[in-house]
């Protein structure tokens, strides 16, 4: 059975946002277009709505503040191993909180260091719904590589209630 992939372009507070979702469900998401997110999948593109309409309402209603868990399936098929035990662990973890790289490390029960973590995050396929940005460093936010970088992270923290907002969110 060969696969295929429908794409849903989003906009947000934090920028456009792109999602995939094949058969099984969100394959991919992240800031950019359509064709950036379609190269790093090669599948065959579809032209779906109905298969994109369930992720894209989950979506705008995080945005709305209307959603704390998204119940979108997602389809592991681009991560195996450790990576795959980090990012399933990561997505457990509830909105509105945080854990540090050291902490999901743990939590993966894979033998990943928290060095480790850092980079298996710069490289989720499937940000916000896998919510890599619930991921600090002990003695602050750390990096984030989505949207505009530690500030994307910042708002979606913020949005979330885990840090409060500065009078430049009033």
């Amino acid at each position: 059975m060969m696969t295929t992939v429908a794409f849903a372009e989003v906009p947000t507070p934090v920028g456009p946002f792109v999602l995939a979702v094949t058969e099984v469900g969100l394959v991919a998401s992240g800031w950019g277009t359509r064709p950036q997110v379609n190269d790093r999948l090669g599948l065959a593109e579809v032209h779906d709505s109905d298969r994109t309409a369930f992720a894209v309402a989950e979506l705008n209603a995080y945005f709305a503040g209307d959603l704390k868990t998204f119940e979108t399936p997602v389809d592991w098929r681009l991560m195996s191993g450790s990576r795959l035990r980090v990012l399933q662990a990561l997505h457990k973890i509830p909105y509105g909180t945080a854990v540090t790289y050291g902490e999901l490390a743990t939590r993966s029960g894979s033998s990943v260091p928290a060095r480790g973590i850092g980079s298996i995050m710069g490289s989720n396929p499937i940000p916000i719904v896998v919510p890599c940005h619930r991921v600090i460093a002990g003695n602050g936010l750390g990096g984030f590589s989505g949207g505009e970088g530690v500030e994307t992270k910042r708002w979606l923290l913020t949005h979330e209630g885990y840090l409060q907002p500065t009078l430049l969110d009033l």
